[in-house]
């Protein structure tokens, strides 16, 4: 399956077994309460069928009945008019009692099994999104991605017990009432129950609709979804650039496109009401009609019309319901179909099995090709040999290909052709896990979690000790900045770490690649945004990393690239130069002393 979340709907939408069955494995922990809800549902259902049924009696007995009229009960006569007038009105607050009893247990089952399948289904899903490589966040939106992770889930999941449970309610409600009719007279249960079948049929007719309505629905929240996020994440561009009209154009225009859809599913679907109010009303007046004739003919009581025509009338609602019920089942399972197609992704970089130990002799990058894009290359037959321990700068103009090379490395993303070795290993041999372990990142903004800079730092390596803590602050230095701090090394950071400066969170950073003690380092532009204080202060702490390890650097001042062991010049794709800074600079048609001369010589004299 592609990465591009493109395609919201889903080939499996309508197939309800396939669909029952994948997400069975998540209904079956809570079964039995699932089950005691569907169970519970059908007395609550049937009940509503009581007060129509208690109208013949009290009708036939106690309105229209005779005082002296008795039956034999266990040997006694009991007068029916004065029992029944009694018994009925408390069997009805009885009932009424019993039917709140058991729609709050169904309720409290409903939100208990809904929630907990819920729960379980978005855990796997945000360990399927955690699976998944740097492409398909290269490729997807904030707000698409969201939105298919969390709010399919909730409604895939969530909504199942509580639609069928509703699905029961109505359709036990239905049969209760259809039998009440039949009771009181199977020709009028036939005319009534006729013309409710074609009030309801439209329902059927409506799934398509629904389905690419929701589909859409789905597309519009994702898209709203991204501009807060871009707003929030932004705010400063936002505000420095007045791109507050932007905004508020992008989100007025998706407002008024959900709108648009609310509004086309309501012009599609909303006459079903009117229609079936307007055939049951025919319904009605033909029972009426036929009913006075049975009536004056001696064939059907009062109480019995009575009754009969109650349930004709409550029978609207379940049936109604049910129509809705069937919808909102259809809803339920085009966002099932959409979360399980989400299961199906399988992330491209795929795991060796092969331990690495340690870095013993050399890195290659061996004619490797690579592009982000098909047909658009980004890197083109790119050879390098980098020793332990040597500390390798990569130079070039900017989207040469740079940062490509080192994200290679850890295999963010796999090379198109060609191969990487460590020792003369193909990486795509090692154990990812194993592999990444050996190669530290600093980033020119790095990103910090919600939490302390302990915890931050932490990430690195949770297994460091005390001592080691203390050992890579020192070294980082932060630890003057941090015994400021009236939490120290416990503060808290703010969202992304906005409440440090940038020189600040680049030594947080240097410090957790610290402690993760990798051979490998990897340096990304890491002091391009800083001002010249801040650089000195960050440079002396990126020294300390860089000791006894094998390094790439990428970056744009002189100062970072000045003691590498060698300069790699990248041009287009490839490698065009290769040496020393004092050799390169010999060249004077060369690739690097021009980048010299245009970016790094008014460094050198300042």
């Amino acid at each position: 399956m592609e990465y591009k979340l493109k395609d919201t709907g889903s080939s499996t939408a309508f197939k309800y077994g396939y669909l029952l069955k994948k997400i069975f494995p998540y209904i079956r922990p809570v079964m039995g309460r699932a089950l005691l809800n569907l169970f519970i549902a059908i007395p609550l259902g049937l009940l509503d069928g009581v007060v129509a049924l208690s109208l013949k009696p009290y009708l036939d007995y106690v309105v229209n009945g005779s005082p002296e009229q008795t039956w034999s009960f266990m040997g006694h006569s009991v007068y029916i008019q004065s029992w029944l007038a009694f018994i009925i009105p408390f069997g009805i607050v009885a009932f009424a009692l019993l039917q709140g009893i058991l729609k709050y247990l169904c309720n409290y089952l409903t939100d208990w099994t809904g929630n907990k399948i819920s729960n379980s289904l978005k855990v796997d899903l945000f360990k399927k999104l955690t699976s998944l490589d740097s492409r398909f966040y290269d490729i997807n939106t904030s707000g698409l991605v969201l939105s298919r992770f969390l709010t399919d889930p909730e409604t895939a999941s969530k909504n199942v017990i509580n639609t069928l449970k509703s699905f029961i309610v109505s359709l036990f409600g239905l049969m209760g009432l259809v039998a009440v009719l039949l009771y009181n007279s199977a020709i009028l249960a036939v005319i009534g129950v006729v013309v409710m079948g074609i009030a309801i049929t439209p329902v059927a007719l409506i799934r398509k609709r629904i389905k690419k309505v929701s589909n859409a629905t789905m597309v519009v929240v994702g898209n709203m979804t991204t501009i807060f996020n871009e707003t929030f994440s932004g705010n400063k561009i936002m505000t420095a650039y007045n791109l507050q009209k932007v905004q508020n154009s992008k989100f007025d225009n998706q407002i008024n496109e959900q709108f648009n859809l609310t509004m086309s599913l309501t012009k599609r679907v909303g006459w079903m009401s009117p229609i079936m109010y307007f055939v049951c009303s025919i319904g009605i007046a033909l029972v009426m009609a036929f009913g006075n004739h049975l009536i004056l003919s001696g064939q059907l009581s009062a109480g019995s019309f009575a009754s009969f025509v109650t349930s004709l009338l409550l029978l609207y609602k379940p049936a109604k319901n049910l129509g809705g019920d069937l919808a909102n089942l259809q809803t339920t399972f085009v966002a099932m179909s959409r979360v399980f197609e989400l299961f199906d992704l399988q992330p491209e970089i795929t795991s060796g099995t092969k331990m690495i130990d340690d870095l013993k002799d050399e890195i290659t990058f061996n004619n490797v090709n690579f592009e982000y894009e098909k047909n658009v290359p980004v890197l083109k037959n790119f050879n390098l040999r980098v020793k332990k321990n040597e500390t390798i700068a990569l130079v070039g103009n900017s989207g040469g290909g740079k940062s490509t090379v080192v994200s290679l490395l850890p295999r963010f993303y796999d090379v198109t052709s060609g191969s990487i070795l460590l020792d003369g290993v193909d990486i795509r041999e090692f154990n990812l896990n194993a592999l990444r372990n050996k190669i530290s990142f600093v980033f020119q903004d790095n990103f910090m979690f919600s939490g302390t800079i302990r915890e931050n730092i932490m990430l690195g390596n949770p297994d460091a000790s005390e001592d080691d803590l203390k050992q890579v602050l020192k070294l980082a230095h932060l630890d003057e900045f941090i015994s400021t701090l009236a939490n120290g090394i416990d503060t808290e950071l703010g969202e992304r770490g906005t409440t440090l400066s940038g020189g600040q969170r680049q030594r947080v950073a240097i410090a957790r690649a610290m402690i993760k003690n990798s051979p490998i380092v990897i340096l990304d532009e890491a002091t391009s945004a800083l001002d010249n204080e801040s650089e000195a202060i960050v440079q002396k702490a990126l020294d300390n990393l860089m000791q006894n390890k094998t390094v790439f650097v990428i970056a744009h001042r002189l100062s970072t690239i000045s003691n590498a062991d060698r300069i790699a010049v990248i041009h287009d794709g490839e490698l065009a130069e290769l040496g020393r800074h004092d050799e390169l600079i010999k060249n004077e048609d060369g690739f690097y002393k021009k980048l010299y001369d245009m970016q790094f010589k008014m460094q050198e004299e300042v």
